[in-house]
């Protein structure tokens, strides 16, 4: 088979078509044969009918006068018939006998001088008072039209088969043309040309929407890889901050080691550092292995309100802010841990956006948990809002820093909500005026 799709089309056209066409020509040749005897038994049964006649007014020399014909008695004699026929016979005395309706048959005839064979169509019927009429027509003229006609098929045949397979093949290039064009453009295109897509294709075919979707993917894959890459970017700034802290610090402890308080505050304060790097680490790992579908969620039937408040009372002397646990008791299949750690980056954003007061209030319907986190703080910034869920996205007063203070807080809720099968959106306003996080898990 041909590597070209366009080369697969043209051949399973060209034999589709070449199959039909031996169909329709060898139904055409056997029509047009068909009419052929059909004419040729006409033509007879018109010469006998007019030979009938002629007998019947006495004119028996008509007989005589056409090409093949023979008049019989009852006895099956021969009583005339034309020169041409000399002494062989149309019929035979039994064949004669024999006869009781119009019939039609084809033999050989012995004709001229050399006594050749030779095909021919015999029409024979009875003639009240005479006995019965046989006329005759050579087929030779028959079989030599059908000769030509099959010559002709067959001379055409292929012919026609060839402008039919280029018809088609450039039907079928011209219509994937514009694939070729996609496919030059798409490999032309590398990763350092973020802006280039993919030439529209004019229309509303298969062709034309396949380009309009290949470029909308383009366009998924262009942002993908933007907000990957500026996540390396920021996880490598996030990083080098606290490092360059660690490194100072301990060059620090080694410069002033006859100094044993200034060598505990620069270790304490690189130990602070390392404690850092390793929650941006943790932090980093628990959000590739979200977006890679492999975070592991121990499934345990959990009270939304009873976590609540105990994280309530634990986060609010750590943060320095007041906060308070309502609601009505909501079991979930869910991670205790992982529930625990939304509860305190929603708390710690709060904390560190400048709030006082923070609301954990608890709900539920017939179907889902609601978990709402609200606080008196300035709440989003109005460009932060709609991205306040991706990483590294922080607001005035570090809004979104959360407990890592590298701005994946929120990533982080939202990820843990998403492998529980929840929602989670972000709004300002009531109950305390300030930034408010809701999240929605289904029930046990």
């Amino acid at each position: 088979m041909p590597r070209s799709l366009g080369a697969r089309v043209t051949l399973v056209f060209a034999v589709g078509a070449a199959a039909a066409l031996v169909l329709c020509l060898a139904l055409l040749y056997l029509i047009l044969s068909r009419q052929l005897v059909t004419a040729l038994d006409d033509d007879l049964r018109d010469r006998s009918g007019d030979l009938v006649a002629a007998v019947a007014a006495g004119d028996v020399e008509a007989v005589v006068r056409d090409p093949l014909a023979q008049l019989y008695g009852a006895d099956g004699a021969v009583l005339t018939g034309s020169a041409a026929l000399g002494d062989s016979r149309l019929l035979s005395p039994d064949g004669v006998r024999r006869v009781r309706a119009e019939v039609l048959r084809t033999r050989l005839l012995e004709r001229g001088e050399d006594r050749a064979l030779s095909a021919v169509r015999v029409f024979s019927q009875r003639v009240d008072g005479t006995g019965v009429l046989s006329v005759a027509a050579s087929v030779e003229p028959l079989h030599e039209a059908r000769r030509r006609l099959l010559e002709v098929l067959v001379l055409a045949a292929p012919l026609l088969v060839a402008v039919l397979a280029i018809a088609g093949w450039l039907v079928v290039r011209a219509a994937l043309r514009p694939v070729d064009v996609l496919t030059r453009e798409a490999a032309a295109i590398s990763t350092f040309e973020a802006a280039r897509g993919l030439p529209p294709v004019p229309g509303d075919d298969e062709i034309a929407r396949l380009a309009r979707t290949l470029d909308a993917m383009l366009g998924r894959l262009r942002v993908a890889f933007e907000r990957e890459r500026a996540f390396v970017d920021d996880a490598s700034h996030e990083l080098r901050t606290p490092i360059a802290v660690l490194r100072g610090e301990l060059e620090l402890a080694l410069s002033a080691a006859d100094d044993p308080e200034e060598v505990e505050r620069s270790l304490r304060a690189a130990l602070g550092e390392a404690a850092r790097l390793s929650r941006l680490a943790e932090d980093l790992l628990l959000l590739a292995r979200a977006q890679a579908g492999s975070l592991i969620i121990r499934r345990e039937l959990a009270d939304l309100l009873d976590l609540a408040v105990t994280e309530a009372r634990r986060l609010a002397p750590v943060l320095g802010v007041r906060i308070h646990a309502s609601g009505e008791p909501a079991f979930v299949l869910g991670d205790p841990d992982l529930l625990r750690q939304v509860l305190a980056n929603l708390a710690g954003n709060s904390a560190a956006a400048g709030a006082t007061t923070v609301r954990v209030r608890v709900a539920r319907d017939q179907e889902w948990a609601m978990l709402e986190v609200a606080d008196d703080g300035p709440g989003f910034p109005p460009g932060v809002r709609g991205s306040a869920f991706d990483r590294f996205v922080r607001g005035d007063r570090a809004r979104t820093r959360g407990s890592s203070g590298a701005g994946l807080g929120l990533s982080i809720v939202r990820a843990i909500v998403a492998a529980h099968d929840g929602t989670v959106e972000a709004r300002n306003g009531d109950p305390l005026g300030g930034a408010v996080v809701t999240a929605g898990l289904p029930l046990a």
